[in-house]
């Protein structure tokens, strides 16, 4: 049995966004699979494209990092601390777990990175934007303080959604 258990032990890591080839995954791993479990359009690709390149810009103000985590090396989820729309704010960004890595507690482990950066930045609160569907990461949100504070109706990615922003004190 001690050879079973060993065999499925996997190694998980949470580092810091930057090798090569990190920046085009986050982009075609967000496509791709909003795409399969939705059915969201190159548009939300695109929108994905544009905060990933935002990010890489010059820092300014606010704290500004990512992460990315790997299941035996191979890239399996993300997320981005971002400097949020008012002074002293962080805004957390683009939080993904492939479907294949989904019950190691990569969700977790990345919001809780985010959140120990915006707190160590000197953050006061820090903010999210999601859409209702998305029910995983929203438990997540929930077990983590973030508190649903404004929900909107949109049309966006081909389908019609309600956006919500998530807010919690740091």
């Amino acid at each position: 049995m001690a050879t079973e258990h060993a065999a499925t032990e996997r190694e998980v890591v949470v580092r810091p966004l930057g090798r090569p080839g990190d920046l085009g995954w986050v982009v075609m791993a967000h496509g791709e699979l909003y795409d399969r479990e939705f059915g969201w359009d190159a548009d939300f690709e695109a929108l994905v494209a544009r905060i990933v390149a935002d990010h890489t810009r010059a820092p300014g103000a606010g704290p500004r990092a990512a992460w990315i985590a790997e299941v035996d090396g191979v890239r399996a989820g993300c997320v981005f601390c971002a400097p949020g729309d008012e002074e002293g704010t962080a805004k957390l960004r683009l939080l993904l777990v492939d479907p294949a890595a989904r019950g190691l507690g990569l969700g977790t482990r990345l919001v809780e990175e985010c959140l120990r950066f915006a707190r160590e930045a000197g953050c006061a609160a820090i903010t999210l934007w999601t859409n209702d569907v998305l029910k995983t990461a929203r438990r997540i949100y929930e077990a983590h303080g973030f508190e649903l504070v404004a929900a909107q109706a949109h049309h966006s990615f081909g389908h019609d959604l309600v956006g919500q922003t998530w807010r919690r004190a740091l």
